[in-house]
């Protein structure tokens, strides 16, 4: 049995625990964690809060006109996505494929048609929202988010000129770009009528438009190979993965290789070491680093051509530590406008690439 002195000062001593305790608790943050983060502040949101929605809600105030549209695209688009937005061997064609009966149907009839060899941006975006909004938060690609709301607007007005979508007289801005959305050649493209969209739809009734079941019943043991390339002709035609881009699903096989080895593809290249030398270990690099999808050996594409770089600094004694560090350190300037980023790679991998093109860049 306990006195009542007992019973009294332990009633004191949780209630000061609790009292401790409760106040603690009204100090942690909401994520319950002490010492770590803080709230965001209403300035660091508005920052990140730019999205804009197909009903243009979240878009800015401002305007820009297709004649100064055009002067944005041609100093900070074009290197990139083309003069007449056909694009180049990176980047996919922004233009074409359209047609004045699209802007008047809303569909682009070109989507059906299986001879026609490509497909556009033009062709496929149904929302002028999801031009505006990429434009804003993520172009041009060296510096997003640096183009003023006056500017994505006149580009934004430009590119839709150029796909015959707005006239040369058209000024788009927050008033008008409900006309712009009207004229979109493929605004009826879109649907909802699947079971993704939240609620039920007039012929789904908010079921999934398909049904993943596991069959697991007379499942193929082992597949059967129909043709192969035979050994001799894997690479008659030079090597595959040298000619499709890094970017994407198809990236071609490595035909230097036997078949079912590992492709040399970015990310997943044994790269011989920087002593071995030699082109094989350079083109093994050079993918790594995915310096392939902006520079070829022979052609340019967003920066020049490697020959070129070889031959603008053959002879010079220094051309091995000067071309090493402005790999490492990037720049812009020596060959047009459009800046190299900073490449992260180590130091004898640059100077390896740095040797192969003072020697000529040779395959």
């Amino acid at each position: 049995m306990f006195s009542s002195r007992e019973l009294r000062a332990a009633a004191l001593t949780v209630a000061g625990l609790l009292l401790g305790t409760t106040a603690w608790a009204q100090a942690l943050p909401k994520d319950g964690i002490t010492g770590i983060g803080r709230p965001a502040t209403a300035k660091e949101i508005a920052a990140w809060d730019i999205d804009v929605r197909p009903d243009f809600k979240g878009l800015p105030k401002g305007s820009g006109s297709v004649a100064q549209g055009m002067d944005v695209w041609e100093a900070k688009c074009a290197l990139c996505h083309g003069v007449f937005g056909e694009s180049n061997e990176v980047f996919s064609p922004l233009v074409g494929g359209t047609t004045a009966e699209d802007v008047k149907t809303g569909r682009v009839a070109r989507l059906t048609d299986e001879s026609y060899p490509g497909r556009t941006t033009l062709m496929k975006v149904p929302t002028v929202s999801t031009l505006w909004d990429y434009i804003h938060r993520a172009m041009p690609w060296n510096a997003p988010k640096s183009l003023k709301v006056d500017e994505v607007y006149a580009v934004t007005a430009y590119l839709l000129n150029m796909g015959g979508v707005l006239p040369d007289n058209f000024v788009l801005s927050d008033r008008t770009i409900a006309e712009a959305q009207a004229r979109m050649p493929n605004r009826n493209g879109m649907t909802l009528d699947h079971g993704m969209w939240p609620g039920k739809s007039l012929r789904t009734a908010g079921k999934p438009d398909v049904k993943a079941v596991a069959c697991m019943r007379n499942c193929e043991a082992e597949p059967k190979v129909a043709s192969f390339l035979p050994d001799f002709a894997r690479n008659a035609h030079g090597n595959l993965a040298e000619q499709n881009r890094i970017v994407g699903a198809q990236l071609g096989v490595d035909t230097t290789r036997p078949a079912g080895s590992a492709p040399a593809r970015s990310g997943a290249v044994a790269v011989p070491a920087a002593a071995a030398g030699g082109s094989v270990a350079v083109m093994a690099l050079l993918q790594k680093n995915a310096c392939t999808a902006c520079h070829g050996v022979d052609n340019k594409i967003v920066g020049p051509a490697y020959r070129e770089v070889a031959a603008k600094y053959a002879g010079r004694a220094d051309a091995v530590a000067y071309l090493a560090g402005k790999i490492k350190s990037g720049g812009s300037g020596v060959w047009g406008p459009v800046p190299m980023p900073p490449q992260a790679l180590p130091e004898a991998d640059a100077k390896l690439i740095a040797e192969w093109l003072a020697a000529g860049a040779k395959k």
